[in-house]
């Protein structure tokens, strides 16, 4: 059931970071056209214009700039529709089913995910890189309680405003809630929230993450009341998340242990000896709560035959009985006897 429910996650987080990538390729993409759009109508201008002396010169270098601006747009453009492209033609080969075809919005998690292509490996491992690097300062930017305090900080650090720091922050809040520091947990949730506000205020407004934070700290200082209800709503779906995948983790961690201490425990027939305790009868079980091996005999001789036999065996290959040299000959003795 744990694996199962393993894979499920993996693939939901796959399905999810496959259309974020779409969407960030189309906003991005749609920024650029934009960006162009603007920019060659600024050197249509320039171009217009009839200057003479220094002016001329302004003039040219001004042209000379919007030219390389143009330039520099129209490569990016085309990247980014080649990049669209390459999308589409992954799209076409998922399957269909219920996370194909929909997905509930804003729900970042942080499961590691085994990667399938040489992209996904190449990404992983950009993203495993950047918070290598950096996985000091996130945890500094998670600890930061005022508003200013989070601002300047990214001010000083505007590499931190990204994705990669926001699936960081969910997993220090995870590593504190399974240690049981709810309050680290509840602080660095709020950071990895006001992290995500970034980014979806940039998305919404076709820019670059790193220019858009200071607008968000604006916004968030002065907010309105459904602004600041919708920020405390999803802080609190995000603690909800939190803690169920915590509790997962936990609950994965047990049983490994529990089958690693198992794995440990079997006997030299490959049985585990507290399972075949479990399964013995009472009065077996009684005589090796006592030690008593009269009375584990006694025990055994009031069972059939057959039956007095399989629990024996079973009590020598895992290791709960270990009958003397001279007992172990008389059975096998007995056994080629019969």
């Amino acid at each position: 059931m744990e694996v199962a429910r393993k894979t499920l996650l993996a693939r939901l987080e796959r399905m999810a970071e496959f259309q974020q990538r779409g969407e960030d390729l189309e906003n991005s993409l749609a920024e650029c056209k934009r960006l162009l759009e603007e920019a060659q109508g600024r050197l249509e201008y320039v171009e217009g214009v009839k200057t003479e002396g220094e002016a001329d010169e302004a003039r040219e270098a001004e042209l000379e700039k919007v030219q390389a601006e143009v330039t520099k747009l129209k490569k990016d453009e085309k990247a980014f529709e080649k990049m669209m492209e390459e999308h589409r033609r992954e799209e076409k080969k998922l399957p269909w089913n219920v996370d194909t075809i929909s997905r509930e919005g804003f729900s970042k998690s942080v499961f590691n995910v085994e990667p399938e292509t040489q992209e996904e490996t190449e990404k992983v491992e950009k993203r495993e890189t950047f918070v290598e690097t950096h996985s000091e300062q996130i945890k500094h930017f998670g600890l930061l309680r005022r508003w200013d305090d989070s601002q300047k900080y990214l001010s000083d650090s505007p590499h931190l405003v990204c994705e990669e720091t926001a699936n960081c922050l969910v997993s220090i809040s995870i590593d504190f809630e399974m240690d049981e520091k709810h309050a680290l947990m509840e602080q660095v949730a709020h950071q990895a929230i006001v992290m995500q506000f970034i980014l979806d205020l940039a998305r919404t407004l076709h820019v670059d993450p790193r220019g858009c934070f200071r607008q968000f700290f604006s916004k968030i200082k002065n907010a309105d009341k459904p602004y600041q209800d919708a920020f405390d709503h999803e802080l609190e779906l995000l603690k909800d998340r939190i803690r169920s995948c915590a509790q997962i983790r936990l609950e994965s961690a047990a049983e490994e242990m529990e089958e690693e201490e198992r794995q440990r425990r079997l006997g030299p027939g490959g049985l585990d000896p507290v399972e075949v305790y479990q399964s013995l009868p009472k009065e077996m079980q009684k005589s090796f709560d006592e030690k008593n091996v009269e009375m584990l005999q006694d025990a055994v001789s009031k069972l059939e035959p057959e039956e007095g036999k399989f629990h024996l065996r079973r009590c020598i290959d895992s290791g709960l009985w270990v009958p003397e040299s001279e007992e172990g000959e008389e059975e096998e003795e007995d056994e080629e006897e019969e």
